[in-house]
């Protein structure tokens, strides 16, 4: 099977609409074309009958027109149908004894090179067709005379016509057949389109909901669905209503979980700072103090990881430059002496697939970073496009090594040993990325330091 096959059956595949509009027309073709014979049939009944029935009428007149004397048969020298008086008429007539002797024929018939024998069984009539020497089909009609004007008399009256003569009515009949029915299913499956698409509408009202939902303009689905998608929204609400209290179960185990171990550590705090007031406990002093400061640490990035990763449902968009208008404020603030530059190169309707929150904390340490470890300039970029959207922060600091990339991105692991912390900063930058599928990479920039240059895949 060929790649371009298997993507057109792929493209049919994705769509329920046109997967049911696939399959009503062929259901509605199948139909037509199984029509098709039915009705051609039932058209050649009733033609055929329609020429027996002039047939008949033919041999009639020619009865009408018979005369037997002296045991012969006598035909008057014009008849009453004219057309077997034309020798350029399709419509034959002849009359045969019993013994299937020709005792008569009409002119029309003279030219022709037909040898019909009629079979006198006393069977009444028969409709049949017959073929000449040239293989001319002809419908027969064969009536046999008993009695003639009161007279005994023993005739086969025999009437035809050339099948050719309906050749024409035929394939006229065929042709508009074929254009009908082609006009009723061309109006069927316009019927069935909008049929379907109305019924659709229904399931494209529950998609805005979804998108609302995801968008987080919304909460809940609304029960204003049909009868066979309430239990599907109802479900989804459930699980909405669950996710959500999940969530706030979730954060607030954890906060209080870290209020919880806040006493102990605030009295682990004290007692350090009274070992440290004795000169011989001072080392161990500080070793408490060490790893009390890394517990605290550890609880925050924890919080963090659990406040920050995204929901499984709702989606949310967040603009990029009001984002970094707030930050860049309050580090200004904190970096005055340095008058950091951050020159911007994106569309200012940019947005970030993520929550506000999780936006702020992931682009905040990237900058607090930056601006801490730059001369002067930083440069925050952006583009959406191929289904993604590609967001860096680069600086004119020192860069990271190469080999110090990957040891960089790992939780609790720092190169700026002159500042105090645990390398917490990078890993929730990290773990935020990753839980908005996303990707996190570390490049050299072309201002000469670092550069951070996150993806993340468009809803």
């Amino acid at each position: 099977m060929s790649l371009g096959f298997k993507r057109l059956l792929r493209f049919l595949g994705a769509s329920l609409r046109l997967r049911l509009m696939l399959g009503a027309a062929a259901m509605a073709a199948l139909f037509m074309l199984a029509l098709l014979p039915a009705l051609r049939g039932a058209f050649v009944i009733t033609l055929e009958q329609s020429i027996q029935q002039r047939l008949a009428a033919d041999a009639s007149a020619l009865i009408a027109a018979a005369r037997v004397e002296g045991g012969h048969l006598e035909m008057p020298d014009k008849l009453p149908n004219e057309e077997f008086d034309n020798l350029e008429a399709s419509q034959l007539g002849y009359i045969f004894d019993s013994d299937g002797n020709l005792v008569w024929q009409s002119r029309s018939s003279r030219d022709e090179a037909l040898h019909y024998r009629p079979r006198y069984d006393g069977q009444g009539h028969e409709f049949l067709r017959a073929t000449d020497s040239g293989g001319h089909e002809y419908f027969v009609y064969d009536v046999e005379v008993d009695l003639l004007r009161g007279q005994k008399a023993a005739f086969s009256v025999v009437t035809m016509q050339p099948v050719s003569d309906y050749r024409t009515l035929y394939d006229s009949f065929m042709r508009q057949l074929y254009l009908g029915l082609g006009v009723a299913l061309a109006v069927l499956l316009a019927l069935l389109w909008f049929g379907l698409t109305w019924g659709f509408r229904s399931l494209r009202e529950l998609s805005a909901e979804l998108d609302q939902v995801e968008a987080g303009s919304r909460g809940r689905l609304s029960d204003d669905h049909p009868r066979e998608l309430l239990r599907l929204t109802r479900s989804l609400n459930r699980l909405l209503d669950s996710e959500r209290r999940q969530r706030e179960r979730y954060r607030h185990s954890l906060d209080d979980l870290a209020h919880s171990l806040k006493t102990p550590l605030s009295v682990l705090q004290g007692v350090s700072e009274t070992i440290a007031a004795r000169p011989e406990d001072r080392e161990q002093a500080r070793v408490l103090q060490t790893q009390i400061e890394r517990m605290s640490q550890q609880i925050g990035y924890q919080l963090q990881r659990a406040s920050l990763r995204k929901s499984g449902l709702v989606r949310h968009q967040v603009p990029l430059a009001p984002l970094l208008d707030t930050l860049c404020d309050a580090l200004d603030k904190v970096y005055r002496e340095k008058r950091v530059r951050v020159e911007r190169d994106f569309d200012p309707g940019l947005t970030l697939p993520m929550e506000q929150g999780a936006a702020l904390e992931m682009l905040g340490n990237l900058l607090e970073n930056a601006y801490r470890l730059s001369l002067g300039h930083i440069r925050v970029s952006g583009r959406a496009a191929s289904g993604t959207c590609e967001l860096r922060v680069e600086d004119d600091g020192p860069g990271v090594p190469v080999d110090q990339r990957e040891r960089i991105l790992k939780r609790g692991e720092r190169l700026d040993a002159q500042h105090p912390g645990q390398g917490i900063g990078t890993a929730v930058v990290k773990d935020i990325i990753e839980s908005y599928d996303g990707e996190l990479f570390l490049d050299d920039s072309p201002l000469g330091g670092a550069e951070f240059r996150m993806r993340f895949p468009l809803p």
